[in-house]
């Protein structure tokens, strides 16, 4: 009797059932003992006489799929542990956490508003990019087009994500900790508003009621200029726009396929983000140390954060620097069941109803065709 074991592999990360295939053949011609021998090893001729075909022929005989076997489907079910688990729950927490961070953030502008200095005393900082190129009226309303439309393809790609809740909550908690930094500098270092051009809505010192529903009007309207809800001066120290066109384009460029025709997309999201953050400094929003810090500061936590998640060697290593950051803690909560690097895989971010018009048993549709004849 010859067996044979056909596995059916997965590529996902999930380990769940084993589909084992065992054949059993039926030998027409029974092979009956030899006579006459009181010991299995008597009169055995030598080797050289036994092994009359070449190995390679013998090789071949075991590969090939012989007819009149019958075939046993056996499912083995294994642990179903997953090397890329969803758990939405911590996706929420860090949900939570860069929602927090964002509210946060506009109350310390309405805080950092009042302390503003008035231009007419403390005029604008030079500026080596404001001294060669003046300024252009439309072109801060360009850059938040810009960053809707990045932001509005990062999230429809998002949802296609077959691992969305992996890199969802890496966006966020991302998010929330480059507004908590920004949160920060923009406390401990006020300056001077960067244009003349600019007009701060009046400074309202101890009245909490107003302030609070300026921080309402600011998050209701995201923050835009061209929403009305932005008047206020303070915030330049370092610039959230910058923030999130840099942040929305690494995450479309880094969880998308490197197909000629993703690349098409990539340039094309690659263009909008530097033009976008161009037109920050044409329109004299920010002066240029607060765009060039944010892009620093975004970019490295992006790499410093993928390149722990996707080395895994690099977790438990004593002599990985990049665990002594402080924000090590939540990196490790967040991570801890992620033992892979997520996957470019898409899905439909909606389930519906299963319908295969493919044949389930494919992989076996030689032997079965075989066996037929």
């Amino acid at each position: 009797m010859a067996q044979t074991q056909l596995l059916d592999e997965q590529d996902d990360g999930q380990i769940g059932e084993c589909h084992v295939m065992v054949t059993v053949e039926d030998r027409t011609h029974p092979q009956t003992p030899p006579t006459g021998r009181t010991h299995p090893y008597q009169d055995t001729p030598p080797f050289s006489q036994v092994d009359d075909q070449p190995k390679d022929s013998k090789l071949r005989g075991f590969r090939r799929i012989r007819k009149n076997q019958d075939y046993v489907h056996i499912t083995m079910a294994k642990s179903s542990i997953s090397r890329l688990p969803s758990e939405w729950w911590k996706t929420g927490i860090a949900f939570i956490w860069a929602g927090l961070n964002l509210v946060l953030t506009t109350v310390m502008i309405t805080i950092v508003h009042d302390r503003v200095p008035d231009k007419s005393v403390s005029p604008p900082l030079p500026d080596k990019f404001f001294d060669y190129v003046p300024r252009m009226e439309w072109a801060f309303r360009v850059t938040e087009v810009i960053g809707m439309i990045l932001v509005i393809l990062w999230f429809i790609q998002w949802l296609s994500l077959k691992y969305r809740a992996i890199v969802g909550r890496r966006f966020f908690f991302l998010q929330g900790l480059l507004y908590m930094y920004r949160m920060v500098t923009m406390y401990i270092t006020t300056l001077p508003v960067p244009s003349m051009h600019m007009e701060c809505a009046p400074k309202l010192q101890n009245n909490s009621h107003e302030k609070l529903q300026r921080v309402y009007q600011l998050v209701s309207g995201a923050g835009l200029s061209i929403t009305g809800s932005h008047r206020m001066c303070g915030d330049f120290l370092y610039s959230g726009h910058t923030v999130m066109l840099t942040l929305t384009f690494l995450f479309i460029y880094e969880y998308s396929p490197r197909s000629r025709l993703w690349t098409v997309y990539h340039v094309i999201c690659g263009l909008l983000s530097t033009m976008g953050v161009a037109c920050i400094l044409l329109g004299h929003e920010h002066y240029s140390l607060d765009v060039v810090v944010a892009y620093f500061i975004t970019s490295r936590l992006f790499y410093w954060y993928h390149t722990m998640a996707n080395n895994q060697a690099l977790r438990g290593s004593p002599h990985n620097y990049l665990n002594r950051v402080w924000w090590s803690f939540m990196f490790s909560f967040l991570e801890k069941n992620v033992k892979l690097s997520v996957p470019c895989t898409f899905s439909w971010p909606i389930s519906v109803p299963s319908v295969s018009f493919k044949n389930p048993c494919r992989s076996y549709s030689k032997v079965q065709s075989s066996r037929e004849e």
